[in-house]
């Protein structure tokens, strides 16, 4: 049993988003703070750059975190590597190696409360089973998931454009039910949403930070030759066919 008081009730602290077995929460002063750093942060949450923390009710799922991330947790709370033996530890090696991702990831369970550490970076939940059940991400999105969630490796189609285009070749998939956290460099409120059916997107960059596991993305010429691709201005674009949805951010 335990009882944790000036936490989730503090005046200073607001609830923002719950889904699932995670709750965000966003400081809205710091107190905390030096007279060397008051000025900078006055300014920064001005701008609505605040900290944030998630907080995990391990009795709802057990939950995977990104290494390093977990701050404190209270009552009974176990972590184990989640490493079956010495072929999946190779495996989970080989592709954090790739996708950029570490390669051990903590499984925490038990019946307490698990807290990460404070972020300025924006969070997002998203329900895996908005997707169609598999959602593919860019690099260093991935803080947590419920460990009913898979990971696996995605590879992309056209592997010399993507070198070409100085694309990396990998990116972390994530497959199954449950809900995935994610660390995004824009608030939930300015991504740009777009649905495709039977339909394709293309973007200069790497602006889209996750799309449905079910579009082909490939790195093509912006022209349908290298004349057309000079005479436009531009080189290789990210392309995304078929039926899904990406989330997009505005600028990056």
């Amino acid at each position: 049993m335990f009882d944790i008081k000036n936490f989730q009730e503090n005046d200073d602290v607001k609830i923002t988003n719950e889904l699932g077995a995670f709750q965000v929460i966003e400081y809205q002063r710091d107190l905390s703070v030096s007279p060397s750093e008051a000025q900078a942060l006055y300014y920064l949450a001005k701008m609505n750059v605040r900290k944030k923390q998630v907080i995990c009710d391990v009795s709802k799922s057990n939950i995977i975190l990104q290494a390093g991330a977990m701050q404190w947790t209270v009552g009974n709370v176990d972590a184990k590597t989640g490493v079956k033996g010495v072929g999946d530890l190779f495996g989970k090696a080989v592709r954090g190696k790739m996708t950029g991702e570490t390669a051990i990831k903590p499984e925490y369970s038990g019946d307490g409360l698990l807290v990460l550490e404070p972020t300025y970076k924006h969070i997002l939940l998203l329900d895996v089973a908005d997707w169609n059940g598999s959602v593919v991400l860019d690099d260093g999105l991935f803080l947590a998931c419920e460990a009913g969630l898979k990971h696996k490796t995605v590879v992309r189609s056209n592997v010399s454009s993507a070198i070409a285009g100085g694309e990396g070749l990998f990116n972390l998939g994530i497959q199954g039910e449950g809900v995935l956290c994610l660390e995004s460099p824009v608030p939930k409120e300015e991504l740009i949403e777009i649905n495709l059916t039977n339909d394709v997107l293309k973007i200069d960059g790497n602006m889209a930070i996750a799309w449905s596991g079910s579009l082909n993305f490939t790195v093509e010429r912006s022209g349908k030759s290298l004349l057309g691709s000079a005479a436009s201005g531009e080189g290789l674009v990210n392309v995304y066919r078929g039926t899904g949805r990406v989330l997009m951010t505005p600028v990056r």
